[in-house]
């Protein structure tokens, strides 16, 4: 059963609310104390997408990224109609979380904004790469350990060098609370032209037809004893 449109929209805002309070909250904290390190960062991407998903899914889908939204709409896995809404609810959940964040700890860490630490080239062509790969798993699988998974790995690779962020909203939320622009275009950009490499790439990775299957060997055994 498909959720009420405000039943969605309040899953997506309290799910994209929980990953860039949860996410850059990680950034801040490691900033103040140094406890988490890289890898603990990462992980608390990962943990956090994975259970969101795992929680709210059933209700709006979980997608918590506009870019997924763009690329499950393009796959026609998701309504046109649902598509702007969801953005916004997103958008006002990761400003939320931001503003929270900035409340707490003031602006230790820049309150985990994403900024290139190459360059802007550098950066776009990883963030679009790792959106790909991030959005390829959602569009093949959807399983929250898989995605999650994918994020906590791109989040360990690719953080260093972008801040890993595949999702324009975990950078817009810390951007807004921070007032740091810096690149902003590059974290809508890129993850939005990897949503589309990734439907594209789904598409041809998925087969035309049903496959058919061969017997099992034992099966055709049988058959053939049956029918001599």
């Amino acid at each position: 059963m498909t959720a009420s449109l405000p039943r969605a929209l309040g899953a997506e805002l309290l799910g994209t609310s929980a990953l860039v309070f949860f996410g850059p909250g990680a950034v801040v904290v490691q900033a103040q104390t140094g406890a988490l390190g890289h890898a603990g960062v990462a992980l608390v991407f990962g943990l956090t997408v994975a259970v969101v998903i795992a929680a709210l899914a059933p209700i709006s889908g979980a997608h918590i990224n506009p870019a997924a939204t763009l690329a499950l709409t393009l796959a026609g896995q998701f309504p046109r109609a649902r598509a702007l809404p969801y953005v916004l609810a997103q958008l006002t959940g990761a400003a939320l979380a931001g503003v929270t964040l900035l409340l707490l700890f003031g602006r230790v860490g820049q309150v985990g904004v994403t900024l290139p630490a190459g360059s802007l080239g550098q950066a776009f062509v990883l963030e679009t790469v790792m959106s790909f790969f991030l959005l390829l798993v959602a569009l093949q699988s959807g399983l929250p350990w898989a995605v999650g998974g994918v994020v906590a790995l791109e989040a360990m690779m690719g953080g260093p060098i972008t801040g890993a962020s595949m999702n324009p909203v975990r950078s817009f939320g810390p951007a807004l609370a921070a007032g740091v622009w810096m690149a902003q275009w590059l974290y809508w950009a890129a993850p939005l032209l990897g949503a589309g490499l990734a439907v594209a790439a789904n598409h041809l990775l998925r087969p035309s037809e049903p496959v058919e299957t061969q017997p099992h060997q034992a099966q055709e055994f049988v058959s053939q004893g049956e029918n001599p």
